[in-house]
């Protein structure tokens, strides 16, 4: 019974009590208690006598039946909720229940790590990898890309760049096999995936050896494709096109050492930026700790300027700033 989370032993005790028990314990939990556990009610399809005795045991009670519940969960709990809610409010539980069974492709490998998941699949079709990549998320997409071997970076890229529509089937086919379990997109059309923003996103998530390499590969390859990645692609020097305003939300959350070091290889229009949003007495300080730096590693300093620009996109999904491209999108007023 280890296995089991709270709201699923939960809802495999009220499975066993009948409606009107259930009815009342309902009664005595919150909203978001109800919601939670009518999650797990609705996904069983069934429960095995072993199972129930052990787990009534575990509230103190004796589950009396000789037979298997044979009960399904979700019909059981439709039933049940109108006694426990208004019609608006078993409505409004029912929905977000709906939301939040509708399964999600790849969820099992997103928690992966990154270097296990790029070692997993790197012997996969470059396709698949690709199809995998779009559904990880821009971050997590970019840290699989750097632990796939370099002959296949740009190759799964390149794909990830040309992907529109992906039938949901082939993506249930992938995802059976990595993990034996059917995640529905839940969905009868194609979802759009992939692009050329998608491409510039992952990119700018990935460190600078391998965001170049990619690049570089993509140039030679379709001169015209790498340049449109590179207009929507984000870097360090762009800071400069953030307002002022957006500088001082983003430099309030960034160390010293780390500023220092990564203004190291930056313009003097962007030190001037810094500079300008940063008290004079911060300001002067930055300077000087600027002129007695010594000599830095260009990984480091590359390193400081990565981590600065993901700060960055964290605080523009805060809202709290604006990034925009070298070329193309929304200006900054």
């Amino acid at each position: 019974m280890g296995k089991l989370t709270g709201a699923q032993k939960a809802a495999v005790a009220m499975l066993s009590l009948g409606e009107e028990t259930s009815a009342l314990i309902l009664k005595n939990l919150t909203t978001e208690e109800i919601k939670e556990v009518g999650v797990q009610m609705s996904l069983i399809q069934g429960v095995k006598k072993e199972v129930s005795d052990e787990l009534l045991q575990e509230f103190a009670t004796r589950f009396q039946s000789d037979e298997d519940i044979h009960v399904i969960g979700d019909h059981f709990f439709r039933n049940l909720l109108p006694n426990v809610l208004n019609g608006d409010q078993a409505s409004d539980v029912m929905s977000k229940i709906e939301l939040e069974k509708q399964k999600v492709p790849f969820k099992h490998v997103k928690e992966l790590d990154g270097r296990l998941l790029a070692n997993f699949i790197k012997n996969e079709h470059p396709q698949t990898v690709a199809v995998i990549l779009v559904h990880l998320g821009h971050d997590k997409a970019s840290q699989v890309l750097g632990f796939l071997p370099e002959s296949l970076q740009f190759e799964v890229i390149n794909r990830v760049a040309h992907l529109e529509t992906v039938p949901p089937d082939l993506i249930r086919d992938v995802d059976e096999v990595l993990e034996q379990e059917l995640l529905s997109m839940g969905k009868e059309s194609h979802q759009l995936l992939g692009g050329i923003q998608t491409v510039a996103e992952i990119l700018n998530f990935c460190d600078r050896r391998t965001g170049d390499n990619i690049l570089q590969a993509m140039e030679d390859y379709d001169t015209d494709l790498a340049e449109k990645v590179r207009k929507l692609m984000f870097v360090f020097e762009d800071l400069v096109t953030v307002n002022d305003a957006g500088i001082r939300e983003l430099l309030k959350e960034v160390r010293n050492e780390e500023l220092t070091l990564a203004l190291k290889t930056a313009s003097d229009e962007l030190k001037g930026k810094i500079f300008k949003s940063l008290s004079q007495r911060a300001a002067q300080m930055l300077q000087e700790d600027l002129a007695i730096m010594g000599p830095a590693r260009l990984s480091d300093v590359e390193a400081a300027q990565q981590s600065i620009l993901n700060i960055a996109r964290r605080l523009e999904k805060e809202g709290k700033l604006m990034l925009a491209g070298k070329e193309g999108g929304d200006a900054l007023v």
